[in-house]
C-alpha cells in the first residue's frame, strides 16, 4: 500500500553555519564543495522527513553559485522536496548569504537534487508523493518533473550513443 501524500510543507528543512577561515579559499570565498555540502545536509534532513526513511543523494542536478558567500557570512540553507516518485524525490535547496553588520541577505546558489529512500535492509524504499498546497508548491513539482523527464531522455540518448544506435 502506497504511503499518503504529503505537502511539501511538510519536509522544509533550514541550516544556518556562521562562515570562518577553515570554510574558505586563499580569496575569502567559502569553497564552493563546502556549499555543496551543505546543500547535500539540508536536503537529507528535507527528504527524511518526506519519506520517513533513511536516504542517499543519488544525484545532483545543477549546483548554481550565483554569488560567494564570504568569510565571517552566515549561510543559511533551504531545503523542500519539489517532487516524489516511486522511491525517489527531487529535493530543492537555496542558499543565501547574510551580512552579520548590515543584515543584507542574498540568494547565493540553486541546487536541485535527487534522493532515495532506503528500508532497514538498504533497498530503494516507497515514498509517499507530494501533495502541493500552493501554487509555488506546484509550479515547483511541474518544474521538478520536468527536469526528471529531462535527465532520463539525456540517459536514454547517451546510452542509444554507446550501442551504436545514436
Amino acid at each position: 500500500m502506497a504511503p499518503p501524500p504529503r505537502p511539501p510543507s511538510d519536509s522544509v528543512s533550514v541550516l544556518t553555519r556562521w562562515t570562518g577561515v577553515g570554510d574558505a579559499n586563499t580569496a575569502g570565498s567559502i569553497h564552493g564543495g563546502r556549499i555543496m555540502y551543505l546543500c547535500d545536509e539540508v536536503a537529507g534532513i528535507a527528504a527524511i522527513r518526506h519519506s520517513g526513511c533513511r536516504v542517499v543523494t543519488a544525484g545532483v542536478d545543477r549546483m548554481i553559485f550565483l554569488h560567494p558567500v564570504l568569510v565571517g557570512d552566515l549561510v543559511t540553507v533551504r531545503a523542500t522536496v519539489n517532487a516524489a516518485w516511486r522511491t525517489s524525490m527531487e529535493v530543492g535547496v537555496r542558499v543565501e548569504r547574510e551580512q552579520v553588520r548590515t543584515g543584507e541577505l542574498e540568494h547565493t546558489s540553486t541546487a536541485y537534487l535527487t534522493m532515495v529512500a532506503l528500508d532497514e535492509e538498504r533497498r530503494p524504499a516507497e515514498v509517499p508523493p507530494v501533495e502541493p498546497r500552493t501554487e509555488e508548491e506546484r509550479r515547483r513539482r511541474d518544474e521538478a518533473e520536468l527536469r526528471r523527464r529531462n535527465r532520463l531522455a539525456e540517459r536514454a540518448e547517451i546510452l542509444r550513443g554507446r550501442d551504436g544506435r545514436g
